[in-house]
């Protein structure tokens, strides 16, 4: 193929809406070219090496059994190879501790570039992710992702005070057709329903929310979009929340990069018929943050 993925990968690059046909984004492999259309492809640069192990990459390692590993991600920390990360991402972590993820990259299951890998969190989120360790976990933990059945829980402080005590966003999203790099609450997107919780609000010196948020999709970036769309985008997110997202008095305390915004909770089913749960606590810098807010009174 001109742009040198698998038929795999390049499926996939189709599917997430990355592929479009004079401007317009396209779903399927078999759509028909005709003489003077436009086809353009937002495709990352793919590395050529395959992940290897690295002990130096740091991640906490919360449960983990001959079929599944469970870990919690710390902000910061990039989950697989891709544009610009060539090593010292947490797969490359998981290898130099579970050795036999590169068995199972080798035996065909997964994406080899991201053995293990079911789900993903962004650099700047930190919190729980579960990888898998054998085919048979990886199947199903995969269709228990892909028909929302695995509990994900969020907790993320956003601009502004939300009125509702919860709610629930549901609202499509696609790749944006003008920045292919993100995305967007979209008609013709996928479905994505995002619940949430308010926690506490907080007046000063900067009035914001902290919410839980439960997804019921799984979207790329969907509290993100989802939070951004209602007007309370997550605190720390230049890419969807503008000025907003950006007091200087809370990122400053955060660093660059750093989303408030914590996966503190994952509810799924043990491939052998097992419900398990875990928690994470906020991350001291989050707490730190958190310190500098005024609650609103009641």
């Amino acid at each position: 193929m001109l742009i040198g993925l698998s038929r795999r990968s390049a499926a996939e690059v189709v599917a997430s809406g990355a592929v479009t046909v004079d401007g317009r984004p396209v779903r399927s492999r078999s759509t028909t070219l005709h003489e003077g259309q436009r086809l353009e492809a937002a495709v990352a640069q793919v590395p050529a090496d395959r992940p290897r192990a690295d002990p130096s990459v740091g991640f906490t390692v919360v449960y983990a059994d001959d079929d599944i590993v469970v870990v919690d991600k710390p902000a910061g920390l990039v989950v697989h190879h891709g544009a610009g990360h060539g090593g010292g991402t947490l797969v490359d972590g998981l290898l130099a501790r579970f050795a036999d993820l590169g068995v199972l990259a080798e035996s065909g299951v997964g994406d080899p570039r991201r053995p293990g890998i079911v789900h993903r969190l962004d650099k700047g989120t930190s919190g729980l992710m579960v990888v898998a360790r054998s085919p048979a976990a990886f199947e199903v933990l995969s269709a228990q992702l892909r028909h929302h059945q695995a509990e994900r829980r969020y907790l993320a402080l956003v601009a502004g005070v939300v009125a509702s005590d919860r709610g629930q966003v549901d609202a499509p999203i696609d790749r944006s057709w003008r920045q292919p790099d993100r995305m967007t609450v979209s008609a013709t997107g996928r479905p994505a329903r995002t619940d949430y919780l308010v926690r506490t609000r907080y007046a000063s010196p900067v009035p914001s929310t902290l919410l839980e948020a439960t997804l019921e999709t799984g979207r790329t970036h969907q509290v993100r979009v989802h939070m951004s769309a209602i007007g309370h985008p997550v605190v720390g997110d230049q890419r969807y929340g503008g000025a907003r997202a950006l007091p200087r008095q809370l990122v400053d305390r955060l660093g660059n990069d750093r989303l408030f915004l914590h996966a503190w909770r994952l509810t799924l089913k043990h491939p052998d018929g097992r419900v398990l749960a875990w928690e994470s606590s906020l991350p001291a810098d989050l707490e730190d943050t958190l310190s500098l807010l005024e609650p609103q009174q009641a």
